[in-house]
């Protein structure tokens, strides 16, 4: 990988990952590495600056947290300016060889119209993504498989892309803060043209870092429940027709549940929080498809 290749990295709280991950990652090739960090302790920006002056990393550093999209759209723009035309998306917390993100350059290099992915894997090797698919009738977004009669997504968690293909799309809508802006974007893309590879033979791995997991490996953080509430709402405020958008308005309160089982049922025992955090992200995204004109 070249210097015209960029790294791009959102970081939030998580230096000591990019230490781990990113320095292997970005070890032997000429890439531009750039991080975004956006603001969390006083105590993380200092290192977070230390890391970057240590291995010659471009360094952003936005004021306010404006969400992983915001972020992410900030790191290509510097990246652009550096001359750089083909990005990668990658995470804090997630592990895969130099070799594998040269592999995903070189699918983009070929073909500009490629949009492309490892299989993304859990630490204990399960399936983390394989290739989204979004069913228009139910809201329901799966990461694990395209399914027949679905729309097709790409998760950003690792990714290459053309940046030029990238800007034609309109970049991450910042509207979204977490989740949702993967499937938001992969619209966007396949709209301006763009083709999703999930490469088989290529692997990643994801720690899954805190805005998705507390405390507790059990249960998933109330960032999350809120965000992918919200985020499926507003998807349907943006995209949808009016049936589309009352069918999934009419399954919100379902879906939500949905999402809060995912962290497990013995957490509700501790507290109704995990309930709060959705039914919020929920009205948020029901104000948002009042507010909005129908899309089509």
């Amino acid at each position: 990988m070249d210097a015209r290749t960029a790294l791009v990295v959102v970081n939030y709280g998580s230096h000591d990952m990019l230490g781990d991950h990113l320095v292997a990652t970005a070890a032997g090739t000429d890439a531009t590495v750039v991080v975004v960090d956006n603001p969390s302790t006083t105590a993380e920006r200092e290192a977070v600056s230390e890391l970057a002056a240590t291995h010659g990393w471009q360094l952003v550093l936005p004021e306010r947290n404006g969400g992983f999209g915001a972020g992410v759209n900030a790191g290509v723009r510097r990246a652009r300016t550096l001359g750089c035309d083909v990005v990668v998306l990658l995470q804090p917390d997630q592990t895969v060889e130099t070799a594998t993100v040269a592999e995903l350059v070189a699918s983009v290099r070929a073909d500009p119209t490629v949009v492309v992915s490892p299989v993304i894997l859990r630490p204990d090797g399960r399936v983390w993504f394989r290739g989204g698919s979004l069913d228009l009738a139910t809201g329901r977004a799966r990461p694990t498989g395209e399914v027949r009669g679905t729309v097709p997504w790409i998760s950003t968690a690792c990714l290459a892309l053309d940046a030029a293909l990238f800007e034609r799309a309109g970049c991450f809508d910042e509207d979204y803060f977490l989740y949702w802006e993967d499937v938001d974007l992969s619209w966007r893309l396949r709209a301006a043209g763009a083709r999703f590879v999930v490469r088989d033979d290529l692997v990643a791995t994801h720690d899954v870092g805190g805005t998705q997991e507390s405390t507790d490996p059990r249960t998933k953080s109330l960032v999350y429940y809120r965000y992918v509430c919200r985020g499926r709402l507003l998807f349907a405020a943006k995209h949808l027709d009016r049936a589309g958008r009352r069918r999934w308005a009419l399954t919100a309160a379902g879906a939500a549940w949905e999402v809060v089982l995912r962290g497990g049922r013995r957490q509700l025992l501790r507290s109704p929080a995990p309930v709060l955090a959705a039914a919020r992200g929920t009205l948020d995204g029901l104000g948002e498809l009042r507010r909005r004109p129908t899309a089509v």
